[in-house]
């Protein structure tokens, strides 16, 4: 075994240490997936997912919405989505807003239309506004345990469920979250 030192990287993810904080974050791999999507020249965007957006499957417009004029197209390359999407799956390790987008797009990994891939690269332009957010965890002791919920009856336009979510705070670091519908 042997000393390499204070960590300063570990599977992507970069960790500072301060005095009384510990600040974890993917900033460089946050700028390597913006440069690779091809969005360096776009406008960033102030929310990764448009208010009140619903997504919908192909079979579900298939199945209900039968309108060919205003259809939404399958993806060619569903491949660039699916490597996108892991992508953005990778990033909720240290950010937890991205949580609820990347769950919610990678349902649709199987089968992705032009609209999931929009909102896609929306999230990439997200990530372009703020690049370096990360998790901190503070260094003082403490014992305080915290719990936060939130669910919203019937939003899943497809199944009609629930869609819920929660985050647990040890102190002031966040510790475990999740988002699911």
């Amino acid at each position: 075994m042997k000393d390499l030192g204070e960590l300063k990287f570990f599977l992507g993810i970069e960790f500072v240490r301060f005095k009384k904080v510990i600040m974890m974050g993917q900033r460089k791999y946050a700028l390597e997936l913006i440069s690779k999507s091809g969005l360096g020249g776009a406008r960033p965007a102030g929310t990764p997912l448009k208010v009140n957006q619903k997504l919908t499957s192909e079979e579900y417009d298939r199945c209900l919405r039968g309108d060919e004029e205003h259809e939404d197209k399958l993806l060619k390359d569903t491949g660039g989505y699916q490597r996108l999407m892991g992508r953005l799956l990778y990033l909720t390790m240290t950010r937890p807003d991205l949580a609820f987008v990347a769950q919610m797009l990678s349902q649709y990994m199987h089968c992705p239309k032009e609209s999931h891939m929009e909102a896609a690269f929306k999230v990439v332009r997200y990530l372009k506004e703020v690049p370096g957010l990360g998790l901190l965890m503070p260094a003082q002791n403490t014992n305080m345990l915290s719990a936060y919920c939130d669910s919203d009856r019937g939003t899943c336009l497809q199944t009609r469920r629930f869609v819920t979510g929660y985050l647990v705070k040890f102190g002031d670091a966040l510790i475990s979250w999740k988002s699911k519908k």
